[in-house]
């Protein structure tokens, strides 16, 4: 099954009030039923949680006259692709703080090995490699307390794009015809767009998250967004830390793809969808649980995943 997205490509519309992606009908397995919200064709790089994060706080920056947008990520995030995409098509600069100060200090030697750090400088952003010690203290970086005080022009969002007005996005994921399923699913990094799912579900729904990272502390970050209790965090699918993928993974996410026509990544949505099975083979959901399972995009990763695993002589992943 193939869906087009006609998504509003220009400056002033890109941000669509109303936007509502498709459900993708997977299958029955052992009396449970699996749909995907399929938010990944919302854009190939603003997809998903992304467009939904970045939605508000780039309106309120125009909104108020903010011109440059200043974010934070790692070598391969998604969010500072999707952040350099979205600012290159509203008009607005963008400036990354990169963890890493190491990979600044060969430019061209970065940018030839690591797409996403290309893609994000062929959108204008300006890329501010820094230690990861300082990375830790975010905007509390000396250098950047100074270009907030000198530039006035600058709006912040934090790592992964979670603020309240990103979890206000995030709640538009789900719509009326969402309100039949009996559990929502989605991949967790940062914990906002769960907290977002879980703001807009219904008292009958539970919301399950799948944490990409290892350790339990998402549980008191997504806390903080949400007082509601109709959720939980499955912490046994990280495949060992974030990030980290084993070839069980790989031949998973390959097998899905050749079977159901739909690319997940090796980060969040891969260890999701290899959890949703792990637990409906195992009886964890009762008989006639209905299952809608969140695709939060986030496909430009894979490129660069792959070109790790051929210089370790591993198995890729297949692409669509």
């Amino acid at each position: 099954m193939n869906f087009i997205l006609n998504l509003p490509m220009t400056s002033t519309s890109f941000f669509s009030k109303n936007f509502s992606s498709p459900n993708q009908f997977i299958g029955k397995f052992n009396g449970v039923e699996l749909v995907v919200k399929r938010e990944d064709l919302i854009h190939p790089i603003v997809s998903g949680n992304k467009f939904r994060k970045l939605k508000y706080n780039l309106l309120k920056a125009q909104d108020e006259g903010f011109t440059k947008i200043l974010t934070f990520g790692g070598a391969y995030s998604n969010h500072i692709a999707a952040t350099s995409e979205a600012c290159h098509i509203l008009g607005l600069e963008s400036i990354g703080i990169i963890r890493g100060q190491e990979l600044g200090e060969d430019l061209q030697k970065t940018l030839a090995s690591n797409p996403t750090l290309n893609f994000a400088y062929q959108k204008n952003m300006e890329l501010v490699f820094v230690t990861r010690k300082d990375y830790r203290l975010k905007e509390g970086i000396p250098s950047l307390k100074d270009l907030f005080e000198s530039d006035l022009s600058i709006y912040s969002i934090p790592e992964g794009g979670s603020n309240a007005l990103a979890i206000k996005g995030c709640t538009e994921i789900l719509t009326a015809k969402d309100d039949s399923f009996d559990v929502i699913c989605s991949s967790a990094g940062t914990g906002g767009t769960v907290a977002g799912l879980i703001e807009a579900s219904k008292p009958h729904q539970h919301v399950l998250g799948f944490s990409a990272l290892k350790g339990d502390f998402l549980q008191n970050e997504i806390s903080r967004w949400t007082s509601k209790s109709n959720w939980s965090l499955q912490t046994d699918f990280h495949f060992g830390g974030y990030a980290k993928v084993n070839s069980e993974l790989i031949d998973f996410i390959n097998s899905f793809q050749s079977k159901y026509q739909i690319q997940l990544d090796p980060i969040y949505t891969g260890k999701m969808f290899y959890g949703i099975f792990e637990l409906i083979d195992s009886g964890f959901f009762s008989k006639n649980t209905r299952i809608l399972a969140v695709h939060t995009g986030g496909l430009q990763g894979i490129e660069g995943m792959n070109r790790s695993l051929k210089q370790k002589g591993l198995q890729t992943i297949t692409l669509l």
